[in-house]
């Protein structure tokens, strides 16, 4: 077992949806040392991905509902009682698995209970980010830290989070407001947030939502509107907030 991680019991989690030429890197990629278990869930791919998936020795699960959260649900609902630490990434190829460890570092540390990988840190990192990625991150974590009382600088799909963290957030949210609400969620139960920079690529292939008009604009207004919603509903958020940062991360 990798130091870092010590004795906790990791699994990742990936969504994918026609990913056939990406998903053999994501999971070739995954250190073994970190992720006892790797699971992909398959959001309705056309292509081959599943089949790939599994050439790995992946356990792959099927989830007919299209939605980024749908898939992430799914996932979680198939995990042993004994995994301590879930971690999701794209299956894009986007993220870089292999700094997996970097992220549970802190929850094995005992530091932190939700750790967020932080695409906005690092100058090469920033440069893969779309335009649309962007601006649709700063909108959406300024308006998080008006009401809930957190400054993420990313919503950023890779990130890893204590088992029983993550069952007392009660995750809701089947489409693009699923990591949103996951931060959003986090801040006003007082979890330990901490992010760290982590390395961003081009993805393989074309992107669903950053790649169309369609799939930003669709993709930007869910998570606005997933903003709005909770800052309806939730009281008294930030009430006794204790936040960690990686070093060069801004205060709030």
């Amino acid at each position: 077992m990798n130091r870092a991680v010590g004795h906790l019991r990791v699994a990742a989690i990936i969504p994918a949806l026609n990913e056939e030429q990406a998903i053999a890197l994501v999971l070739r990629d995954i250190p073994a040392s970190v992720a006892e278990e790797v699971i992909v869930v398959d959001n309705g791919s056309t292509d081959r991905t599943a089949q790939v998936a599994k050439s790995f020795g992946t356990r792959v699960l099927r989830e007919s509902e299209r939605g980024y959260g749908a898939a992430c649900l799914r996932g979680i609902k198939a995990l042993g009682p004994e995994i301590d630490v879930v971690v999701f990434l794209d299956g894009d190829y986007s993220d870089y698995p292999e700094e997996m460890e970097e992220l549970v570092a802190p929850i094995a540390d005992n530091v932190a209970d939700f750790v967020v990988g932080s695409r906005t840190l690092l100058a090469q990192s920033r440069k893969a980010l779309s335009f649309q990625q962007r601006f649709g991150n700063g909108l959406a974590t300024r308006l998080v830290q008006w009401r809930f009382g957190f400054r993420y600088t990313d919503l950023g799909p890779f990130r890893a989070i204590r088992r029983d963290a993550l069952d007392s957030l009660r995750m809701r949210d089947r489409g693009f407001g699923w990591t949103v609400e996951m931060q959003m969620k986090a801040a006003c139960a007082g979890l330990r947030i901490q992010e760290v920079p982590v390395r961003y690529r081009s993805r393989v292939g074309r992107s669903k939502v950053s790649g169309t008009v369609r799939g930003a604009v669709g993709a930007g207004t869910k998570i606005l509107y997933t903003i709005a919603r909770h800052a309806l509903t939730f009281e008294d958020c930030g009430q006794g907030l204790r936040s960690t940062r990686a070093s060069g991360a801004p205060a709030s």
